[in-house]
């Protein structure tokens, strides 16, 4: 009897340890917590649950008023992503972006043969020994048509990316300048007559001008002094070994010393170009699905979309 009566406080501690055991297991939210008594009990109510979204991956800040505003931070091509390490950042206009990874530097993995007998039926594959990462791009003079040392190397994509930019940027003005200062079409091969070619027959046979001007070569002398001339212009462009001045000698091409003293101010202007190329070279795409779509130029097809936008047909 005793024995009972003695079991009997043990079970109200057992039961309180327990309430509070029970309340120090429930999870803190963040919040400040209230009290609710139940029982002669005393617990902790948790909090609301709090919706702060911890942000990874890119994360910067932009500085500045309305108009220009500066970015602060590693500025990605995609938000919340992650840059490869390859891509450091330290080439202008760098964003992060390969999703293909085709600017890896590429790696040679060494497996160890030396335990194999050649006299043994089947022998067991060796392990690896290492792992050698390729040097970096090397630029040989001596094969100017294949002057890369890696085809798929980080330094041969931006020299084609700048000189395809610079290109496409002088293509998609020559484009306006020719259509409003002649009236032609720049686009040779329009969408109905991609077989026939009626805008180079019409040059061939009347003779080709330039800004209403009469040009005394025909259309087969020109082809062959483009040729000649920017042809010329590679082969000297190969003879460069330095990957910087290949793409951006200055000297020359400097005149007015816009990027040769300043350092950071060279950065900040190859950045502008590279993305002012990269657009061009966008905008230059969009000259040929409209010029397959609408067999008209570029000035054309903005007139045409302008008269869609009055008439509420766009598209």
């Amino acid at each position: 009897m005793s024995s009972f009566l003695g079991s009997k406080p043990f079970g109200v501690a057992s039961k309180a340890k327990w309430t509070m055991d029970k309340k120090f297991s429930l999870p803190s939210f963040g919040a400040k917590a209230g009290t609710v008594k139940k029982a002669g009990t005393t617990t902790t109510k948790p909090a609301a649950k709090s919706t702060t979204k911890k942000v990874v991956g890119s994360s910067g800040t932009r500085s500045g008023g309305v108009g220009y505003r500066k970015y602060q931070g590693d500025a990605l091509w995609l938000p919340n992503t992650v840059r490869p390490e390859w891509l450091d950042g330290s080439l202008p206009g760098d964003r992060g972006f390969d999703p293909l990874g085709l600017s890896k530097p590429s790696e040679f993995v060494v497996i160890g043969v030396d335990d194999n007998d050649q006299n043994v039926a089947q022998n067991k594959k060796g392990t690896v020994e290492a792992v050698v990462q390729a040097s970096p791009d090397e630029v040989s003079s001596e094969n100017r048509l294949s002057p890369y040392s890696e085809v798929f190397g980080l330094a041969r994509f931006r020299e084609c990316e700048v000189v395809h930019g610079r290109w496409a940027m002088l293509a998609c003005l020559g484009c306006l300048v020719a259509e409003a200062t002649t009236g032609v079409s720049w686009c040779v091969l329009g969408a109905t007559d991609l077989l026939i070619g009626v805008e180079a027959g019409k040059v061939e046979l009347d003779g080709a001008s330039y800004a209403g001007l009469s040009l005394p070569f025909s259309i087969t002398q020109l082809i062959w002094i483009e040729v000649l001339l920017v042809g010329g212009a590679e082969v000297y462009r190969n003879t460069e070994t330095n990957p910087e001045k290949r793409c951006y000698p200055g000297g020359f091409f400097d005149p007015l010393k816009l990027a040769s003293e300043d350092e950071e101010r060279a950065f900040r202007l190859k950045t502008a170009e590279i993305k002012h190329a990269r657009l061009a070279m966008v905008a230059f795409l969009g000259y040929s699905v409209q010029a397959l779509s609408t067999g008209e130029g570029a000035l054309g097809s903005l007139a045409k979309f302008a008269d869609g936008l009055n008439s509420g047909k766009a598209l």
